[in-house]
């Protein structure tokens, strides 16, 4: 017998490995992948209870191999197929396996081809993230459907198209040469980190996070960085994500409430995951002209790091957000920049960096915004703005343990006078959902 969380660990690292030799020997990226979930399934069924073959990718590329091997016999009309194909020039080599040859297993590891892959510029970014978590993931399809809220058959429909269109795309089982690397190379980082805020904060629905995709998305995060361990922004995402994923058991209350970053109990964070985010951004800035992503967790580390909410140092927090917007400027960057302006300056400071954001469409009703006007309002000395603005954010969110937060939030705003806050006071530590 063996252990199930063993076996689907095991089977997750495998997949993309067994995924991406046979697309490179035989193309065909729709059936190469559906014949190594029917891999999967298989050893799922089997090694608990017969236990893990010696060689276990060998045994899942010979059971995907069997698989396409009986698709293309089954097949019908195969000259008219045959005669199709030779016709049009193929996106890459469609090569039916030997009948009966049992696959060499090669030593390559060709799961950051397969990442570039699924994170094809024709994809939609759903449709990334979708094909990412299933073909490199190794998540069926019902848990990705699952993680998303959303009907099996509609999640499986995405994928499909998503299949299908990098075979219209023409795309081909290589990695992108050095011109186009550096920018497919971002978008990987984007899908992953799309993962990880998904499931570290849910958009939608009854939960606050959805541990499958936050996981997985750290599981990944190590994969490609131990496939580029010199690349600055690969490390500053896996010490991102981990510095982040540290607060989850202090982020929700005992009634399944948020629980802000300045409330939490900090002896509940992951002290591990703290240390080897720090030592790995601190590293990587030692060496790595700083990027997005690397700023991003040494923020993060300075948040960390703070014995208590009110000893952040802020100044800090401060001059990285500002280097920040300078190499990476976008609206959400602008918004957490001025909750840490407000500590510092005050939170009419804060409040000026917000007003710009009213005219950006990227946040055009985005109950972030309200949400952050909101708490500087409360600090400003002005209840009743503020609790408009909290009210305007709960409207706005489909998250249920957001939508209960920023109602609360409001709720103990009712009736209370206005204080009438200076314009230089600093603040008390703010309180506006978050990590």
């Amino acid at each position: 017998m063996t252990d199930d969380r063993t076996v689907e660990d095991l089977l997750r690292t495998l997949a993309p490995q067994v995924l991406g030799l046979l697309v490179r020997r035989h193309g065909q990226f729709d059936r190469c992948e559906d014949a190594v979930q029917e891999a999967l399934l298989a050893a799922a069924t089997q090694w608990p209870a017969q236990g893990v073959p010696d060689n276990p990718r060998a045994w899942l590329l010979t059971v995907a191999t069997r698989r396409l091997t009986d698709e293309w016999r089954s097949e019908s009309a195969r000259r008219d197929r045959e005669v199709a194909v030779a016709l049009r020039e193929p996106a890459y080599a469609q090569v039916a396996p030997a009948a009966d040859a049992e696959p060499a297993v090669a030593d390559a590891d060709d799961t950051l081809t397969l990442l570039f892959l699924c994170c094809h510029p024709a994809l939609a970014p759903s449709a990334q993230v979708a094909l990412t978590l299933r073909a490199v993931g190794g998540l069926s399809t019902a848990q990705i459907a699952r993680a998303h809220l959303l009907p099996e058959a509609t999640m499986s429909q995405r994928i499909r198209r998503a299949k299908q269109r990098i075979e219209a795309a023409g795309a081909r089982f290589l990695m992108p040469g050095p011109g186009e690397r550096g920018e497919r190379l971002r978008t990987v980082l984007r899908v992953l980190y799309l993962i990880f805020n998904e499931g570290y904060t849910a958009s939608s629905g009854p939960d606050l996070r959805r541990a499958e995709l936050t996981g997985e998305a750290i599981r990944l995060a190590r994969v490609l960085h131990g496939l580029l361990p010199d690349d600055g922004e690969v490390t500053g995402l896996l010490a991102l994500m981990l510095l982040t994923d540290a607060h989850r058991a202090a982020r929700v209350g005992e009634d399944g409430e948020l629980v802000p970053l300045t409330e939490q109990d900090r002896a509940r964070w992951d002290a591990g995951a703290i240390a080897e985010g720090v030592a790995l951004v601190t590293e990587a800035l030692t060496w790595s002209p700083p990027g997005p992503y690397q700023l991003q967790a040494a923020i993060a580390a300075v948040h960390a790091e703070a014995p208590t909410a009110a000893e952040t140092d802020w100044p800090q927090i401060v001059a990285l957000y500002r280097l920040l917007a300078r190499i990476a400027p976008n609206p959400m960057v602008t918004l957490n920049q001025a909750v840490a302006v407000a500590m510092v300056d005050g939170p009419r400071a804060g409040l000026a960096l917000l007003t710009p954001l009213d005219a950006d469409e990227r946040m055009a009703g985005h109950h972030r915004l309200a949400a952050v006007r909101a708490h500087l309002l409360e600090l400003a000395g002005e209840p009743g703005a503020a609790r408009e603005a909290y009210l305007a954010a709960a409207r706005g969110t489909t998250s249920l343990p957001e939508q209960r937060y920023l109602e609360l939030r409001a709720a103990r705003l009712a009736g209370r006078p206005s204080q009438g806050g200076s314009q230089g006071s600093r603040p008390r530590a703010h309180s506006t959902p978050g990590r």
